[in-house]
């Protein structure tokens, strides 16, 4: 039987920016989950970093469509 501390998962909640378990705030509050605390922790800073690079991807550039 495996250990519970082994499946834990944590989101970041939008709403307390705070790191939850899964008793947490509703699902739609929140990000995750994420396999540790430090992870949720990061959230924010990974949504930044991703939406960063999507608006440098030249594949995706809405602005050089040709009508």
């Amino acid at each position: 039987m495996s250990d519970s501390a082994d499946t834990r998962e944590f989101w970041f909640c939008l709403k307390h920016h705070t790191v939850e378990d899964r008793e947490g705030c509703r699902n739609a509050d929140r990000l995750g989950p994420y396999a540790t605390a430090a992870e949720a922790s990061r959230a924010l800073t990974k949504v930044e970093e991703r939406n960063e690079s999507w608006d440098h991807d030249p594949d995706w550039n809405d602005e050089q469509l040709e009508d």
